[in-house]
């Protein structure tokens, strides 16, 4: 009775392990197959955001080499160079314009059979090389944009066109995911923050939940960061700011920060959405001189004002973090949020991501010198600013303090800048209660 019991205890046995190797086996092709395309698609963005990031900053220093030469030569490049940058657009790809972050927020939305047409329209080949042509033509001409909204679209681009090259005899792949994991991956390569592209795909973009796609989200942002760190280095977008023996007895003045800074970065928004409203029904010709009227108003900012309003605002958020030079007049502040609502009209291709916090700097600054702030003191406010100012135009309050942490590394401060993130929200809401993206989302999904 034993010995049988053993022979068929030991046949079953023999049986489940063939049976497992199996499953076992065709289930890991299966995962595999599945993931390859998430990774050659990762690659390929990471490559891509590495040129672009290059290319955007030699046009950057190009027309600061001009400007050193002679400042008036502005009058002549920002017009330009905006038209240029529109005339490309309105010529190739009227989807590639602005951000890049609402056109991903729609094909995500309308991912699937029916609204094939529309996806295709909104991210597809052209649009890969429109947004790099016209965004940098944009900040050569002084434009106020960053390369992040940019390269979200870019990399959700690319994405979307190693999903469509995929066999039919390959396993199913979500569009949906496909897009969205896409533009995790873009926004990790472009700040070079992997946490802050998780934090933006769950915060922003998911309409599916996360655990659908989170093994391909988290696969996505790692190799497009390496990609990325493999060819720049391990670079962080702003270094080391000195937040040493920060106390909590400035959680006042950052909150105050923080209300400001949401509320300003919201007010732009508007203003942006407002003047949109203003010239949608232009015809091609008069979006051209629209574009050139926003390069003069661009180059007056410049020379009148302050030559370091224009562009990213990178350098900006540098010299007030890291110079003993801690304070920003009320002229500065103003030019610096105007800036990328008139860049941002003009037609060609751009980002806002770089911009806003370059003008929540500014506003930090501006308080730090009201309040007498030096050194690590007044570098919390410059970074509760940045924190406060792009929550207030993207309402992405974690998205927002993640990103600031990781292009830091300052993690000692990071209750400080998850408390600007969670007030300026809050205080966003009083100007309007929608997020600049979910506006412009409307937009292309009306017209696709």
């Amino acid at each position: 009775m034993k010995r049988r019991f053993k022979k068929v205890f030991i046949r079953l046995r023999f049986f489940g392990k063939k049976l497992f190797e199996r499953v076992g086996s065709e289930k890991i092709k299966i995962n595999i197959l599945q993931a390859f395309p998430f990774w050659v698609a990762s690659l390929l963005t990471g490559l891509i955001a590495v040129g672009y990031s290059k290319l955007f900053f030699i046009a950057e220093a190009s027309l600061s080499k001009i400007l050193h030469w002679h400042l008036w030569l502005i009058f002549i490049v920002a017009p330009v160079s905006f038209g240029l940058a529109c005339l490309t657009v309105q010529l190739m790809a009227p989807n590639a314009k602005g951000s890049g972050i609402p056109q991903v927020m729609a094909a995500i939305e309308l991912s699937g059979p029916v609204h094939e047409r529309s996806v295709n329209r909104l991210l597809n080949l052209k649009i890969i090389i429109v947004k790099i042509i016209s965004s940098i033509l944009m900040i050569f001409g002084g434009g106020a944009v960053g390369r992040e909204g940019p390269t979200i679209q870019i990399a959700g681009s690319v994405f979307r066109l190693v999903n469509k090259w995929i066999p039919a005899s390959w396993p199913k792949l979500s569009r949906q995911s496909f897009v969205l994991t896409g533009a995790a991956a873009g926004l990790a390569a472009a700040f070079n923050t992997p946490l802050g592209g998780v934090v933006f795909a769950m915060e922003e973009l998911a309409r599916i939940h996360i655990r659908f796609f989170r093994t391909a989200l988290f696969t996505a942002v790692i190799i497009a960061g390496l990609t990325a760190q493999g060819l720049l280095g391990p670079y962080l977008y702003l270094g080391y700011p000195d937040v040493k023996n920060v106390g909590f007895n400035i959680l006042a003045t950052v909150a105050l920060t923080a209300l400001i800074s949401g509320m300003l970065g919201a007010l732009m928004s508007v203003v942006i959405l407002k003047i949109i409203r203003l010239f949608k029904n232009l015809n091609f010709w008069k979006s051209i001189v629209v574009a050139i009227t926003a390069g003069f108003i661009t180059a007056a900012f410049t020379y009148f004002i302050n030559p370091e309003i224009i562009g990213s605002g990178k350098d900006l958020m540098n010299s007030l973090l890291f110079t003993d030079n801690k304070s920003a007049e009320i002229h500065t502040v103003i030019a610096r949020i105007a800036g990328p609502a008139v860049s941002f009209n003009a037609g060609g291709a751009g980002g806002i991501f770089a911009p806003s916090l370059a003008a929540g700097a500014t506003v930090g600054a501006y308080l730090s010198m009201l309040f007498h702030y030096v050194a690590a003191n007044a570098n919390i406010l410059i970074l509760s600013g940045m924190v406060g100012f792009l929550t207030g135009v993207t309402r992405t309050p974690f998205t927002s303090a993640i990103l600031v942490l990781e292009m830091t590394d300052r993690h000692s401060v990071i209750f400080h800048l998850l408390l600007a993130a969670m007030i300026s929200n809050l205080a966003a809401l009083f100007i309007d209660k929608h997020s600049l993206y979910e506006r412009l989302k409307k937009n292309y999904l009306e017209k696709n």
